[in-house]
């Protein structure tokens, strides 16, 4: 059992990594539109924040994104509420 919940922790750890490196492509869309003037296309920058938003919550065609981390906590809150 030890083991199991040593794996589902590492599974974890691993996927809310993933997501926080994955964060840092929000935060760098967002200063962009933040950093947007008269000049620049909002609506483009906005909608390219968007995109990258949904990408990291869903974690886009290879990534698990904050939906791989919910599952693997929902693994482990199961495994560690059943000891």
């Amino acid at each position: 059992m030890a083991d199991d919940v040593e794996e589902a922790r590492n599974e974890l750890d691993k996927e809310f990594a993933s997501y926080r490196k994955e964060l840092q492509k929000v935060h760098e869309a967002l200063q962009k539109v933040d950093a947007a003037g008269p000049l620049d296309d909002v609506a483009d920058l906005l909608e390219e924040l968007e995109d990258t938003v949904k990408k990291v919550r869903t974690g886009g065609l290879v990534g698990g994104g904050a939906k791989g981390h919910k599952k693997a906590l929902d693994h482990y809150r199961k495994i560690t509420q059943g000891r």
